[in-house]
């Protein structure tokens, strides 16, 4: 299915979705995004996600392509010396395959990039802490075509590196998903206190553990640094979401709007390409107000409370009763496909004859549907869908995309 988010891309920013392993990949392209970011069994920041082989790289990139999608593929963990010898064979085999830019966060790693890959565009990560105009015009003057600003920048600082940098150098920022309390992600917690490196793809997250201070004469009385009975989660940082701001952040000149979540399902890479991309899709109707469902699609899957980030000034804060998410839906079914007026659904969590669906087709606006009369792929009746990707037929006048994604609201 050709990617139907591609029909304004000429003049509206780029919406790049992220892609964990190939059914996220599947996800954003379906569902709308003009480019994904993705990552080899190396050198990405993201080890815990699946990511692509050497024949999924290809595989992926010649999906994306064959979708009108761009495929960007992370090299942003800072190498040491015993993994450079591996990195010329990378470089060559992803230009090979059609990879359309490289994410690097190091000067030298850029360098080996532009030597052993010379056709792929050089993006600068976010890793590299890009604040400043001058900045962003050495990694243009060093070949790069795209700078990945750090999260820590108002509008009005990029509105001034957009005016003092040459209009060829893309900028990229993020606009929606997890937070790092520290520095554009430069984070040295994993690394003490549990011996794995976050700048080098796993992080195991101690910014969402409970804390509690103890004083040294008081052994094992632990007293919470926030007024909270049960601790207190003080480096939790809250969610970022901008979708009600996509006008604002296209003005201050962003040419990409960047989706985090490359370790996070293939359901909230679906949901935020379909509310971002019609968000973009948007933008030149500003300042008429954004449609209400688009902003509540992104209150559907799991997330932290969210915030604005750095953009209008001051922190995002933290999240300090709890570090986990908020949850409010779950996906019940996804249909394979539909044919003459029967729509096969594939269960992934239970759900009950007569049970109403919201629906999430690619593209469009979500929907309600009623589930009545659903059979087993023999035609027989049944009460419920209850195990675990079983297949199950419901007749319905309405029909369904295949990719469509049916949720059910949590009691």
């Amino acid at each position: 299915m050709k990617n139907s988010g591609h029909k304004n891309s000429c003049a509206l920013p780029e919406l790049l979705s992220p892609a964990g392993d190939a059914e996220r990949l599947e996800a954003a392209v379906r569902f709308g995004a003009n480019a994904v970011y993705l990552a080899g069994k190396e050198f990405g920041m993201r080890s815990a996600s699946p990511n692509f082989s050497r024949e999924g790289l290809a595989q992926a990139v010649e999906y994306a392509h064959k979708n009108g999608v761009k495929v960007h593929l992370t090299c942003n963990t800072l190498a040491h010396n015993g993994e450079l010898q591996r990195l010329p064979d990378f470089f060559t085999y992803a230009q090979s395959v059609g990879t359309d830019a490289f994410i690097i966060a190091d000067v030298g790693i850029m360098r080996m990039a532009q030597k052993y890959a010379p056709k792929v565009k050089i993006h600068v990560s976010t890793q590299a802490g890009v604040v400043n105009y001058e900045t962003a015009k050495a990694f243009y003057e060093l070949g790069a075509s795209r700078v990945v600003l750090a999260r820590e920048l108002r509008l009005d600082e990029i509105a001034e590196i957009r005016a003092k940098t040459p209009k060829q150098l893309e900028l990229e920022a993020f606009v929606h998903g997890s937070m790092c309390v520290s520095f554009s992600g430069r984070c040295l917690l994993s690394s003490y206190l549990t011996g794995r490196d976050a700048n080098r793809g796993e992080c195991a997250q101690p910014c969402r553990w409970k804390y509690a201070l103890m004083e040294e004469t008081r052994p094992g009385q632990y007293m919470p640094i926030y007024e909270n009975e049960t601790g207190s989660y003080i480096l939790n940082s809250k969610d970022l979401c901008m979708v009600n701001h996509l006008p604002e952040l296209a003005r201050a000149g962003i040419t990409s709007f960047k989706i985090e979540g490359r370790a996070k399902s293939s359901y909230y890479t679906a949901v935020t390409a379909n509310a971002y991309r019609h968000a973009i899709d948007a933008i030149p109707l500003a300042p008429s107000p954004l449609p209400s469902w688009i902003p509540e699609e992104l209150e559907k899957i799991s997330h932290r409370e969210y915030s604005t980030g750095f953009y209008f000034g001051g922190e995002p804060g933290q999240v300090y009763g709890t570090g986990g998410y908020v949850r409010k839906y779950e996906v019940i079914a996804v249909c394979t496909h539909c044919a003459d007026g029967t729509a096969v659904l594939s269960q992934r969590n239970r759900f009950y004859d007569g049970d109403t669906a919201d629906v999430l087709e690619p593209g469009k606006k979500p929907y309600m549907l009623r589930l009545s009369g659903i059979t087993d792929e023999n035609g027989e009746p049944v009460a419920s869908a209850n195990h675990a990707q079983m297949n199950i037929c419901l007749k319905t006048e309405r029909p369904v995309a295949e990719g469509a994604i049916f949720r059910k609201k949590l009691e």
